[in-house]
């Protein structure tokens, strides 16, 4: 009791929402949550496989945790401790490593805090997890992430999620559902669906029991939140069904992130997608079609094994032709024990560097673009809490980022609101609709 604890998360959405549920069960345990730049008695960092320099990363936290807190008790999780736990045991200060297994029995694990002159590992092999343990991420109170889904079934040449994250899975709709509700009764507005291939949804004990479309039904019809975003969904997984409904939903928004990954065909067969770009470009068509207003974001690797300059120009003229909004462009890189890192045709880095750049404007375009389109029309906006330069922001519906002068009485707070004008930031100035004109 009175024993503090602070966290550290490296790496995606899903992992912020583990990291919370994980702070929870130290709260409910007696420990006090502390910044990570105080002293504790406990830090825990969540770590990830999919950035680069993984190893140098995780050093330079423990490296940090431990300036604040000579003596403290140093725990690694995540996907990168289930890759690499012998690697991450080796680091100075590391007194713990847990595997995917692992993590969430972590009180189980901790002895009395003396710290130990060799790292204990717990990590049972990936194929060994089979239970969905549920999270969510909490602290913020203008929107939540909540775990629906774990593992992937999928076997992308370049990817090491499987090898960390094990076979796909997940829990009960209504059991999900009842964490919404009690999401809901905190007074959080706005819930965002994560996992690590969503679209899967429906997995237990081994069996196809759900599909994602149910859940997400279900999910329109919890109370008392203002609405809820899907995160990355697989193209061949977003089926027509879900783009219906989604379009005339009272709560899902319309906003959609399907990875791409290539707008070539050919690297998409040695990336082993589940689709051609043709029916990417589908997707796209029938989104817009049912939600002209839409906004789309766009996952793309550049510099894969093979990828010619062709290839290339091939998936940024198909990426410039569609009627996306934003891109997440990721530059590949090695990573051990997959399948693309045995193929010939390494991409030197420097044009690896140089299509990123390309892409990367190519985004800027499009996201000035999409937020053009949308000047002058109305929508709602959800403001959020974190103030720079004087300014709060928030986002619309179709994820449009708008900005405003500080007003404590808008934080959390969903206000219609005109779209006016781009400002030098890039954000979107807007004016308040007075409520008694939007009804």
């Amino acid at each position: 009791m009175g024993k503090k604890v602070a966290f550290y998360t490296l790496g995606c959405k899903l992992n912020f929402s583990e990291t919370s549920s994980i702070g929870r069960i130290f709260k409910d345990a007696g420990y006090e949550t502390t910044p990570f730049n105080s002293a504790a008695d406990v830090y825990v960092i969540n770590t990830c496989s999919v950035t680069d320099h993984a190893d140098r990363k995780c050093r330079k936290v423990v490296k940090e945790a431990l300036k604040h807190s000579p003596n403290a008790y140093i725990t690694i999780v995540g996907c990168y401790a289930q890759l690499k736990p012998k690697e991450i045991s080796e680091i100075p200060g590391v007194d713990m490593v847990l595997g995917a297994a692992e993590k969430f029995n972590i009180l189980e694990h901790i002895n009395d805090l003396t710290k130990n002159e060799k790292a204990v590992v717990h990590n049972a092999p990936i194929d060994e997890t089979h239970q969905f343990v549920s999270a969510f991420s909490i602290g913020d109170r203008t929107r939540t992430f909540l775990k629906v889904q774990d593992g992937c079934d999928y076997s992308c040449t370049f990817c090491t999620i499987p090898l960390a994250r094990g076979a796909s899975r997940s829990g009960k709709i209504e059991d999900i559902v009842k964490q919404a509700e009690e999401i809901a009764a905190s007074g959080v507005k706005e819930i965002v669906l994560t996992g690590v291939n969503i679209g899967d949804f429906g997995v237990r004990d081994g069996k196809r029991q759900d599909r994602f479309v149910d859940l997400v039904k279900a999910f329109d019809e919890v109370e008392g939140i203002d609405r809820i975003r899907i995160s990355s969904i697989e193209p061949n997984l977003l089926t027509n069904e879900i783009i219906e409904f989604v379009a005339e939903s009272k709560r899902f928004v319309p906003h959609f992130h399907m990875p791409l990954q290539s707008g070539n065909n050919q690297v998409l067969a040695k990336m082993r997608r589940r689709y051609k770009r043709e029916l990417y470009a589908e997707r796209v068509a029938k989104i817009k079609s049912l939600m002209p207003n839409c906004c789309i974001g766009v996952d793309v690797i550049v510099g894969f094994p093979g990828e010619t300059r062709e290839d290339f120009i091939d998936t940024y003229n198909f990426l410039n032709d569609m009627d996306i909004s934003y891109l997440h462009v990721f530059t590949y890189s090695e990573r051990e024990n997959t399948i693309a890192a045995q193929m010939e045709g390494a991409v030197p880095g420097a044009q690896r560097s140089d299509r990123s750049k390309m892409l990367h404007i190519l985004s800027e375009k499009k996201r000035r673009a999409f937020y053009e389109s949308q000047l002058g029309a109305e929508d709602l906006v959800l403001f959020e809490g974190d103030i720079k330069d004087g300014y709060m922001h928030g986002f619309s519906k179709n994820y449009v980022k708008v900005r405003t002068e500080y007003d404590p009485l808008l934080v959390n707070e969903v206000v219609p609101v005109k779209f006016l004008s781009i400002s030098e930031s890039g954000d979107v100035d807007i004016e308040e609709i007075p409520e008694v004109l939007t009804h």
